[in-house]
């Protein structure tokens, strides 16, 4: 599916299902609650924090969260995140054209990874 679609979806859903969008602002702090159990999932999984018992590793899940708010407030508020995902990459491309390739942090096999 397209971004155009999976916002049109989540649009749709939110419609027959949802009753209504919460407000921006309540949605816009479901966003940080998402971000934060990613981060939960990403300290456990590929940081130094453990599961707790009865908890499991749901990446997917968890960033599939973080993007159904994220298309929310993006329909909300009339962004066409396909268009500005593309102005995002131009801007990056721009700014961007070399400073990674000319970063040596990037290229030294022997920086420490963590």
């Amino acid at each position: 599916m397209t971004i155009k679609e999976a916002q049109q979806m989540v649009d749709e859903w939110i419609h027959r299902y949802g009753v209504r969008y919460f407000s921006e602002l309540t949605n816009m702090a479901c966003l940080t609650e998402e971000v934060g159990e990613l981060a939960r999932v990403m300290a456990r999984s590929y940081g130094d924090q453990s599961f707790k018992p009865g908890e499991r590793p749901n990446l997917g899940e968890e960033m599939a969260d973080v993007l159904w708010v994220l298309l929310c407030l993006a329909n909300q508020t009339g962004v066409d995140l396909t268009d500005e995902l593309r102005k995002s990459f131009e801007k990056k491309t721009h700014r961007d054209a070399t400073r990674h390739i000319d970063n040596p942090k990037l290229h030294d096999p022997q920086q420490d990874k963590h």
